[in-house]
């Protein structure tokens, strides 16, 4: 055997595949991270697709693009950018598939996802020895880049909707924690901690930011929002991406060939263990924070987006009830829709096509929470008794190994109350 034969080839040396990290990879990052919250929202809820069907369509879509990216010998801000407000709606679509289709609660999901990214980085460094994005510079290292990014983005995903449901802050509140502590990562980058560590923790940061940003702009205002809805707060980012990628394909001012000659003052000796302990003590605070916040009586901001459960302690009504003021007060033509659903949804269950009867089910699920604002303002508490009635039907027909029997009760009790058959 030949010494060629059995030597491997080194990795293929590229020019660097990422953008200089300047404020312009911030604002970018951001309004990516925006993008990837409304815009799934938009396919999954606005057009009715359904989060399986659109996660299945963004995940072929992402590995198309990616491939292309792979294949870029430099970095290109058009197709670096695409790919990262593809991963940023892919990673969030599967936090949302672990969530609401399989049903783990968030604080798994967020420690999955945590261990996930712990391995990615372990395995990156043995194999690197570096973890900085300054040295992505051949395939295998942007691979590990790319993963990275994708399971930062579902980590995020999940520790904002954690915050959210722990703490019940509205979307315009929530936005402040995540900005805090970037703006401290960022005063402790400067002081001297660790780049690397610093950069991994603010990109964590952003994507919280960022869906908090989204939920703001276009929730309604009885949810705190400004009422911009999912579709226009995608284009104004959408477009906003756009305009800043012409910007930095024009100026080059993110290339890192162009800044590659500077360089950095040295690092004052004990700074990045200094920096180290402040970032233990401000995780720490926040943990207590969140901890305290999370005491005090509150609603979940996830559960009820909207004043959807507002109704006072002892106005529940009995099932005759709500179906009375649900017949008087909500529109024949909801009803009409959500009887229509449950009744082929149990009609699936009883042919035993479970796939088929969990896609219907999401359907309900779309028609109940597009509804939801209207039909709470229109009677409170027929809202609540049949929205308690739509949870066991979801969870019955989801579950991982489905009981035919449950499934069947729980669709012909919503459909009493719905005045079906």
């Amino acid at each position: 055997m030949s010494t060629r034969e059995m030597t491997s080839p080194p990795p293929t040396k590229l020019l660097s595949k990422v953008p200089e990290i300047t404020i312009w990879f911030w604002i970018i990052k951001v309004l990516c991270t925006t993008v990837g919250e409304s815009f799934a929202d938009f396919i999954n809820v606005a057009l009715g697709v359904g989060l399986v069907e659109t996660a299945v369509i963004f995940t072929g879509v992402t590995a198309a693009v990616l491939a292309v990216q792979m294949r870029l010998r430099r970095y290109r801000p058009d197709t670096y950018w695409l790919t990262v407000v593809l991963l940023s709606i892919t990673g969030t679509l599967y936090t949302d598939l672990l969530t609401d289709q399989a049903g783990v609660p968030l604080w798994i999901s967020a420690s999955v996802f945590s261990v996930m990214l712990a391995v990615v980085f372990a395995i990156w460094f043995i194999k690197e020895r570096t973890l900085s994005i300054h040295s992505i510079t051949t395939r295998p290292r942007e691979a590990f880049y790319w993963l990275a990014v994708l399971v930062t983005f579902a980590l995020g995903t999940a520790l904002g909707d954690w915050t959210l449901d722990l703490t019940g802050w509205g979307p315009g509140a929530s936005i402040l924690l995540p900005l805090i502590l970037i703006s401290i990562v960022t005063a402790l980058w400067r002081f001297g901690a660790n780049p690397v560590l610093a950069f991994w923790i603010a990109y964590i940061l952003t994507r919280p930011l960022g869906a908090n940003i989204g939920d703001w702009l276009s929730l309604t205002a009885p949810e705190g929002g400004l009422g911009l809805g999912t579709f226009t707060t995608s284009i104004i980012f959408l477009l906003a991406i756009l305009a800043t990628v012409v910007y930095l394909s024009i100026s080059k001012t993110d290339t890192v060939e162009r800044t590659s000659g500077k360089t950095a003052p040295p690092t004052p000796p004990g700074r990045p263990r200094t920096a180290l302990g402040i970032l233990a003590v401000v995780a720490v605070a926040t943990i207590m924070l969140l901890a305290y916040t999370s005491s005090l009586p509150h609603k979940s901001a996830l559960a009820d987006e909207s004043p959807a459960k507002s109704c006072t302690a002892g106005s529940a009504p009995t099932q005759p009830e709500a179906q009375a003021a649900a017949k008087a007060n909500f529109p024949a033509s909801n009803m009409a829709e959500f009887r229509t659903i449950a009744s082929d949804t149990l009609a699936l269950v009883k042919k035993g096509d479970q796939a088929a009867a969990a896609a219907r089910v999401t359907d309900l699920e779309t028609a109940w929470d597009d509804n939801q604002s209207a039909l709470n303002a229109a009677d409170c508490g027929a809202w609540t008794y049949i929205d308690k009635q739509i949870d066991p039907v979801l969870s019955a027909v989801r579950a991982p190994t489905p009981k035919p029997a449950t499934e069947q009760t729980v669709l012909k009790n919503l459909l009493a109350t719905l005045g079906g058959a």
